[in-house]
């Protein structure tokens, strides 16, 4: 679902901070995610944003959680570590989800910050979360990530795979509630969308993170659970 304090006045309109012409306020783009599932026949607030504050300056993290927006996507460990700490003991309710690649050696931090880790994608990094988990008594929800357009500069688990992989993941216990993909730039995202809509009904697996900011309306129509928009909310980053 959308997080509950997604929907904020526009007189707090993230605009304020925005960095070019083409950049949208939350309210804008809550309202056009509400469009979505209405057009999809989808029931209302069954999508959740994420919204990807990677590489952006606090000030405009800062904005978008004085709106009421609590759920948040990071790439990096490391970076969330300097920045959402502070943040959560000025603002309750925040639900962060780790979007990026995980190293093993990172693994304890991950569960110690993110609710929800999108990029579990090989046997080593589950046989650690599952590790974690038992010590820990704890675990966040996790996503396997597939690989779709089966590109060699990413991560994700091939399609061939993914049906082995999540039962692997299941028999370690732990809590897989869903997939995610990140569609190849050159092609049609909508056949990456279906193909993990696919591969995630024979698995009896009931999210989808998927859709981003140029594409999370056709990801909705397919059955996204979870959108992840960063620069249609935030403006492009100032960094990679």
């Amino acid at each position: 679902m959308v997080c509950p304090f997604s929907f904020a006045p526009s007189c707090c309109s993230v605009r304020a901070q925005q960095q070019g012409p083409t950049d949208m306020s939350l309210q804008d783009i809550t309202s056009r995610i509400a469009k979505a599932e209405t057009d999809a026949g989808r029931t209302p607030g069954s999508v959740e944003l994420i919204a990807v504050s990677k590489v952006q300056p606090d000030a405009r993290v800062a904005a978008v959680l004085s709106e009421g927006h609590r759920c948040f996507g990071e790439n990096r460990v490391q970076e969330a570590e300097g920045k959402w700490p502070a943040f959560r003991q000025e603002f309750d309710g925040v639900k962060l989800h780790l979007i990026g690649p995980l190293q093993s050696n990172k693994a304890r931090s991950a569960f110690e910050l993110f609710d929800v880790i999108h990029t579990l994608d090989r046997p080593k990094l589950a046989q650690t979360f599952a590790r974690l988990a038992q010590e820990m008594g704890r675990c966040p929800d996790m996503f396997v990530q597939v690989n779709t357009g089966e590109e060699d500069q990413k991560a994700g688990v091939l399609p061939a795979d993914a049906d082995d992989f999540i039962k692997e993941c299941l028999s370690l216990d732990l809590p897989v509630r869903g997939l995610m993909c990140i569609p190849p730039v050159d092609e049609e995202a909508a056949l990456h969308f279906a193909l993990l809509a696919k591969i995630a009904a024979r698995n009896g697996v009931r999210d989808l993170s998927m859709g981003m900011s140029s594409d999370f309306e056709k990801a909705i129509a397919l059955g996204a659970t979870h959108v992840r928009v960063g620069s249609a909310i935030f403006g492009e980053r100032s960094a990679g």
